[in-house]
């Protein structure tokens, strides 16, 4: 869908920002009647362009100060299928997600944990013992900002 106007890339800035917007608020505030602004929002969601909510959580809140990424390889991918891997470290429930990735490593990690001591643990006892699981790197998280992305 190339087609997209200044008023739909100002809807989608509005809801990259809060996408509990109702269409009635978001036409107010792009000048748009709620019936317009409506239908614009069910146009891009049918086109594939909003695919979905997220809610957005505060870890830290919940008790989980510290966020590593690890950059994964597996130690031979022919003697485990990619497929045991994945299936394995999603059912993790520190690691918050896992992206197969071309380059270094095989797979990226996002692991949350309370403390370092908690990271340890999860680390030894859980990711360690994966299979097929060869060299690991982690990063640590030090800072993360948002930032807009190309939509503004």
């Amino acid at each position: 869908m190339n087609d997209l106007d200044a008023c739909d890339h100002a809807l989608l800035r509005a809801l990259a920002q809060d996408a509990t917007q109702s269409a009635g608020a978001l036409a107010r505030d792009l000048g748009l009647s709620q019936p317009a602004a409506w239908r614009r929002i069910r146009r891009l969601q049918t086109a594939g362009i909003l695919a979905g909510q997220r809610v957005v959580v505060n870890r830290e809140t919940l008790g989980f100060g510290v966020t590593v990424f690890l950059g994964v390889k597996l130690a031979t991918k022919g003697r485990v299928s990619l497929e045991d891997f994945e299936r394995a470290v999603t059912a993790i429930p520190e690691v918050q997600l896992v992206q197969h990735v071309l380059g270094l490593y095989d797979y990226r990690l996002r692991v949350v944990a309370r403390d370092l001591a908690d990271f340890e643990r999860v680390l030894r006892r859980r990711i360690m013992t994966l299979p097929g699981l060869g060299q690991v790197e982690a990063n640590v998280l030090l800072s993360e900002e948002r930032l807009p992305g190309p939509l503004g």
